[in-house]
């Protein structure tokens, strides 16, 4: 069995995802964050659980990331939506799913809501970024950042202390951005929602992942903060939490 799998949009887009070929109820579906790839810890380790727990297994990767087609910079929330959304219906189809979003993921996730509202059964979240564009880039940028992707229209920026992260950030996203906003609205599904967060999250507050768990007002919240921890959340210890939690969902859900 491939590791990968390209789904072909149109003759000259086409999207990498990662499969169990397990049809089994319900799916995990994995949404990795901005400029991740699906070759990482977090989509190997929880497409090891759903092999192990015969459950079917999707992660997604956006177009102008990892080894899907098309231009980062070209990118924006709206597309990748739309990306996550070709996907979740071509693999997925009909069956329910648990939905996983790591950082730019549980933006995209949330998105989901709308297109798979009774299908969706469950959410967790890592280091849940929505609405980072403006809330941690745009409103945070300085006067001349600012000019510079007004006249340019991108510009590269550093974040993070200890681990640095190298964004390329263009008018279009920010723009996009703010066609995408989710944290004013309310998601009224009986569902149960768990927001992991690391103690030392440089890149995004743990306030986002509280705002995560607002949105939801009739579900069952769990607000999971690892010592420690930094924004990726991909070390063993992490990663053993986030398998027991998404087990317990599972079960209470089946």
């Amino acid at each position: 069995m491939k590791k990968f799998k390209y789904y072909n949009v149109s003759s000259y887009k086409k999207l990498r995802y990662s499969t169990n070929n397990n049809n089994k109820n319900p799916y995990l579906v994995f949404l990795p964050g901005f400029m991740s790839d699906i070759e990482g810890k977090k989509p190997k380790t929880f497409r090891s659980f759903a092999k192990k727990n015969k459950l079917g297994f999707l992660a997604v990767e956006y177009s102008g990331h990892g080894k899907s087609s098309g231009k980062f910079v070209k990118g924006n929330i709206s597309l990748w939506t739309d990306d996550t959304k070709r996907l979740i219906k071509k693999v997925v189809k009909k069956n329910n799913f648990l939905i996983i979003g790591s950082s730019m993921g549980a933006w995209i996730a949330l998105n989901q809501f709308k297109y798979f509202k009774d299908q969706i059964v469950g959410m967790v979240g890592i280091g849940s970024a929505p609405e980072f564009l403006d809330r941690l880039m745009w409103n945070k940028f300085s006067k001349k950042i600012k000019n510079e992707i007004l006249t340019k229209g991108i510009v590269v920026i550093n974040h993070g202390n200890k681990t640095k992260y190298q964004y390329p950030i263009s008018h279009q996203l920010i723009k996009d951005g703010r066609k995408n906003k989710v944290l004013s609205k309310k998601i009224l599904k009986k569902i149960q929602i768990s927001m992991f967060h690391g103690e030392e999250d440089e890149v995004v507050p743990v306030s986002f992942s509280r705002k995560v768990l607002s949105i939801f007002k009739k579900a069952k919240k769990k607000l999971i903060i690892i010592k420690k921890g930094d924004h990726s959340l991909s070390d063993s210890k992490s990663l053993k939490m986030m398998r027991r939690e998404i087990l317990s969902i599972i079960k209470n859900i089946s």
